[in-house]
């Protein structure tokens, strides 16, 4: 089978839509499958394609969902991905996030493969979608398929743009994240984990660094270990005030090979985020890892996490009902032994391996769905924009 995959993001920075894409691309590859890959370039890079990887239009850094988006807003690549899709006939066309700008909607626009679109953000409101709707709805209308990562994601899209979708998790590499990986240090004291992007506020460091102040009146020499990008002086002010500047360990982001040894560093791993998470990938990382996880009760993180059964989950910006869960678990080793194995139990269900062969079986249905009711030409444009239209009317 000849795929294509889509990101609309900078393909030289790490995140979340390009590691599902690399993990399947990785897979589909072991079992024989040709590949290829389309995203954005950096500022200062060429234009490039290395036989596998192409990469078209630099991307510029936009605020979405309180985060960075590095995409290409650059319409004047629609030519040359054209020129790909006509080159390479790929069987599918799978775009990671497909209604966002700009290379995954030039491909859906020139694409007559069978497409199919995977929606991993999870928003309260998206206006993007709702002010272009008219527009974006012919682009929908011309995905054969379309996968959500989470219920979360799920509920997202389908606000917007209603139908069917398949269910499909993000994945973990169980082989990598492992309870048997040597740690990083042996701290020798109460160690807790946060692992993210900590300048952005809907990560929640702030939050379990207020219930780190309250963990220290009944473990005085707690560690909390803060790993990924971000500025440490943002939290400077906090953490002198509640005097946690011994307690607390920012190591900036560390390679991919090394962030398993902090994994299993930690005795318990904690995820305070706000919202805004489609899926708890941090919370399957800890979990393969063995450890138990204290995590914020929201609808991306519920979906990974079973409470009491792989950890705790939490009221969401409440550091009291944090730190008691902390608490609770640092002081039972039982406990935490008991809903770390579970946790692994947990994660092997999300294996990279599985998610590449239930996607694949996916692709499989949408073909044979599409050989069987295709015998004319593709439906025209003037066709496809007066259906989106009577879609999007409700009428």
């Amino acid at each position: 089978m000849r795929i294509l995959f889509v990101s609309p993001f900078d393909f030289s920075c790490p995140g979340g839509v390009n590691e599902h894409i690399l993990h399947l691309d990785a897979e589909y590859r072991k079992l024989g499958h040709q590949t290829r890959i389309l995203a954005p370039r950096s500022p200062g890079e060429a234009e490039s394609d290395d036989g596998h990887i192409v990469k078209l239009g630099v991307a510029v850094p936009i605020p979405a969902n309180g985060s960075t988006a590095r995409i290409t807003l650059s319409p004047f690549v629609s030519g040359k991905v054209k020129d790909l899709l006509r080159r390479e006939r790929f069987d599918i066309v799978h775009l990671h996030e497909p209604l966002a700008p700009m290379l995954p909607q030039l491909a859906l626009l020139h694409s007559r493969s069978v497409n199919v679109g995977t929606f991993h953000a999870a928003r309260a409101h998206n206006w993007g979608y709702l002010s272009a709707r008219p527009l974006l709805s012919l682009l929908f209308a011309k995905l054969h398929g379309r996968i959500a990562v989470s219920p979360a994601a799920l509920e997202s899209i389908a606000r917007y743009f209603p139908g069917y979708y398949e269910l499909i998790p993000n994945g973990i590499d169980v082989q990598r994240f492992r309870p048997d990986v040597p740690p990083i240090a042996q701290f020798g004291r109460p160690t807790l984990l946060f692992v993210g992007r900590f300048n952005e506020s809907r990560k929640g460091l702030r939050y379990l660094i207020e219930a780190l102040a309250l963990v220290r009146r009944e473990f005085p020499d707690v560690l909390l270990l803060v790993v990924g990008p971000g500025d440490p002086a943002r939290y400077a002010r906090q953490l002198e005030r509640h005097e946690l500047v011994d307690h607390v360990r920012f190591t900036g982001p560390v390679a991919d090979e090394v962030l398993p040894a902090y994994y299993t560093a930690c005795d318990v791993f904690c995820a305070p985020a706000t919202g805004g998470e489609s899926f708890g990938i941090v919370l399957l990382e800890a979990m393969a890892s063995g450890k138990p996880v204290v995590a914020t009760d929201i609808r991306g993180f519920r979906f990974v996490l079973r409470h009491g059964i792989e950890g705790l989950l939490v009221e969401r910006k409440n550091p009291e009902v944090l730190a008691l869960a902390l608490v609770h678990l640092l002081a039972d080793p039982a406990l935490r032994e008991r809903l770390g194995k579970a946790g692994r139990q947990r994660a092997e269900q999300f294996s990279w391996a599985a998610i590449a062969q239930r996607t694949l079986a996916y692709y499989e249905r949408l073909l044979r769905g599409v050989r069987e009711t295709t015998t004319e030409p593709p439906i025209d444009w003037w066709t496809s924009l007066r259906l989106a239209l009577k879609a999007w009317s409700g009428r």
